[in-house]
């Protein structure tokens, strides 16, 4: 049998730290539910099963998908360290992660979105906004996550880089989302972006969805090029806010680019804006998400 399989050695306590980390994770995720359930008045069970609310179901998915997301970067690191600190590791990441990720997507309701009640919306099963939601907590989570593993520790000074920049990063968000705004409302006769998804229009959803994640993926690429100095709160900051802005920018022309030269002769704009073509929707998806891939591993090299 060893000459058909060959496995790397794997240490005796391995098991054990993968149960305690992975027991904490499921609890992580019952308080997630919980806390869905008393922020908005709503039994999720009966939404998702008894009302068959597949909208709702996507936004409580991403909700799990980015906690899972945000542990992936803490799970596994403390177990040179013992049980308990091995523990108290990933269950105090697993809560900053729970309270950003919770107010990240307060921030994205009331701010970003500040003219749809999304949670109405989910409860009118308005699939549009459910998948904008859901992408906005994980885009969220993958830009948390490269904080985490930028930061070493799990002390005072790393919980204050972590905090200081995952909203350094959640502004180029909010800023980037206003110039679509801008960008839908000019190419449609002053129609409203906010509107359409209150609307339900799929491929406005998507195409924003795209944005969301490749602009959150491309920002993982500051992780590499930044260093990290624990008690360099004011350079940590800077930092972060250059690099990830330059990066989202820059993705966004070479989408642009990419777009206009596959779909040469397309009016992009009002096919999806006007048209609902998800087709071309999800083309640039595919362009935002493979090009932040690219750009990423090219400065991990």
């Amino acid at each position: 049998m060893e000459t058909l399989v060959k496995l790397i050695p794997v240490s005796s306590d391995l098991a054990l730290y993968a149960l305690i980390d992975l027991s904490i994770v499921v609890l992580l995720m019952l308080l997630i539910k919980w806390l869905q359930e008393k922020f908005y008045s709503i039994n999720v069970n009966e939404e998702i099963s008894e009302k068959d609310n597949f909208a709702y179901g996507i936004g409580f998915s991403g909700g799990l998908f980015a906690l899972c997301i945000v542990l992936s970067a803490v799970i596994g690191r403390h177990i040179q360290q013992g049980v308990e600190k091995a523990a108290f590791g990933i269950f105090l990441f697993g809560i900053i992660g729970i309270v950003l990720i919770r107010v990240g997507r307060y921030i994205h309701d009331k701010v970003v979105l500040h003219r749809v009640d999304t949670p109405q919306l989910l409860k009118e099963k308005n699939v549009g906004i459910a998948l904008v939601d859901a992408a906005s907590v994980i885009a969220s989570a993958i830009i948390l996550r490269s904080i985490i593993l930028w930061v070493d520790g799990s002390d005072v000074n790393a919980v204050i880089a972590v905090i200081s920049g995952y909203f350094v990063v959640l502004a180029i968000s909010i800023v980037l989302t206003r110039f679509y705004e801008y960008r839908f409302a000019l190419t449609n006769q002053n129609d409203s972006f906010q509107g359409a998804l209150k609307r339900g229009q799929m491929a406005v959803a998507v195409d924003h969805a795209g944005n969301l994640l490749g602009t959150a993926m491309v920002v993982t690429t500051s992780e590499t090029l930044l260093v990290y100095s624990s008690t360099a709160y004011v350079s940590n900051v800077t930092g972060w806010l250059f690099v990830s802005f330059a990066l989202a920018v820059g993705l966004q022309i070479i989408v642009q680019i990419g777009k206009r030269i596959l779909l040469l002769g397309v009016d992009i704009n009002r096919e999806i804006d006007q048209h609902h073509n998800m087709g071309i929707a999800c083309i640039g998806l595919v362009l935002n998400l493979g090009f932040a891939i690219l750009i990423t591993e090219f400065f991990s090299l």
